[in-house]
């Protein structure tokens, strides 16, 4: 899916559509999200030195997991619910590509629990478990 497809299935847009491509395999969501340095996170975090702030990152695989719901998620808004096990491993920087696998672990009415990892060429820099509900756009 590119961004246009994405935006058919979350209610995101820019600036906060972080999430630039993604790929269903085999119950896994691999999304790509391109940090092309411009990006509004990146102003004053920090001067010089621009760092991806982790919040960020869970954000990106949040988005990329929603994949997942194709149906279920048209129409609308998923929340967050809760972030567990958040571990940072390394920084995501410009030029960067954060490539995000996801998966959804389980599912209780409108609530989704999913697990997460985010890697930069290779290396593991970002994990996490998290929860979002589904509910109704206004």
């Amino acid at each position: 899916m590119d961004r246009e497809q994405i935006k058919q299935i979350l209610p995101h847009r820019e600036p906060m559509l972080l999430v630039d491509e993604v790929e269903l395999v085999e119950g896994e969501a691999h999304g790509k999200c391109h940090i092309r340095g411009d990006e509004f996170f990146l102003q004053g975090h920090f001067p010089g030195n621009p760092v991806v702030p982790g919040v960020i990152q869970c954000e990106m695989m949040a988005q990329s997991a929603c994949a997942l719901l194709l149906d279920e998620a048209r129409g609308k808004t998923p929340l967050f619910t809760g972030l567990d096990k958040v571990k940072f491993r390394g920084q995501v920087k410009p030029g960067d590509t954060l490539e995000t696998r996801c998966q959804l672990v389980r599912q209780r009415g409108m609530f989704y629990f999913a697990k997460g990892e985010g890697r930069v060429n290779g290396k593991l820099v970002v994990s996490a478990e998290f929860s979002f509900a589904l509910v109704d756009g206004e």
